[in-house]
């Protein structure tokens, strides 16, 4: 009778146990979402701890010195995230976890710039992290097209505008089944520029800077990267066929142009 009671006991206070287990991690996720991340490898660590939680918490650690390294530059940060990475058991993660781990082995990949298999990587995560979020897919395509231009801008010229082609088509799509996605709304003004076309990448640019209302929290910040890309690249690509004598009066005409856009479309 005793062994009975005790069972029942355990049986109830089994979930209150599971939960507990799970609470480390979730402290240890929420520093790193409110980019606190001394303190979430902190948690990670404490979370590790536990075999149920020890994998996902890992990804945590690791996302978490990616980040530190993307602030601080310190190597040991970047070290520390490729050994953590290393010792994760994939079959241990949910699918959550698992598009936070392949986004980290991007990250990485990222930093100590291999760039073409960072890209290969963030491609094949892109569907799941979109299934998974509004803004875990916006990362994963922002990682994404970051690497893509930095893989294309060393190729030679051919292979660097099939990649930007191929960047092009995707990010149009993710366009047309995500009219708000800033992410997709600046790569696709890169890509097309990169591409080789830029009168077709200025169109491009105003039609981002107007779609920018749809992007809610992430509107600033596209217009900003936007007005930077079309003062400092797409312009300068524009008159870059003009006779030298009549280059500066037309750069000058197509900042005001865009000017005016911008007043027109606040």
């Amino acid at each position: 009778m005793r062994t009975s009671v005790l069972a029942v006991a355990l049986v109830l206070l089994w979930p209150g146990f599971a939960a507990a287990q799970r609470a480390d991690l979730a402290k240890a996720r929420s520093l790193y979402n409110n980019r606190q991340f001394d303190d979430a490898i902190v948690a990670a660590a404490v979370a590790q701890k536990t075999p149920a939680t020890a994998d996902a918490a890992t990804v945590v650690l690791a996302r978490a010195h990616l980040e530190r390294y993307r602030e601080r530059a310190n190597p040991g940060d970047l070290s520390a995230a490729r050994v953590a990475l290393g010792t994760v058991r994939v079959s241990n993660l949910d699918t959550r976890d698992h598009v936070d781990f392949l986004m980290a082995l991007g990250e990485a990949l990222f930093f100590e710039d291999d760039y073409g298999a960072a890209a290969t990587l963030f491609e094949s995560g892109i569907d799941r992290a979109i299934a998974q979020g509004a803004d875990t897919g916006e990362s994963m395509l922002e990682w994404w097209g970051s690497a893509v231009e930095r893989h294309a801008d060393a190729l030679e010229r051919d292979g660097r505008i099939e990649t930007f082609k191929r960047l092009r088509e995707r990010m149009s799509r993710e366009l047309a089944r995500n009219p708000g996605s800033a992410a997709a709304a600046y790569f696709l003004v890169v890509a097309t520029r990169g591409s080789g076309e830029p009168l077709e990448a200025w169109d491009a640019a105003i039609a981002g800077w107007v779609r920018a209302r749809l992007a809610g929290a992430r509107s600033a910040s596209l217009r900003a990267d936007l007005d930077k890309l079309v003062l400092e690249g797409i312009i300068p690509d524009r008159v870059q066929t003009f006779a030298a004598d009549r280059r500066a009066r037309a750069e000058s005409d197509l900042r005001a142009e865009w000017a005016v856009v911008k007043e027109r479309w606040k």
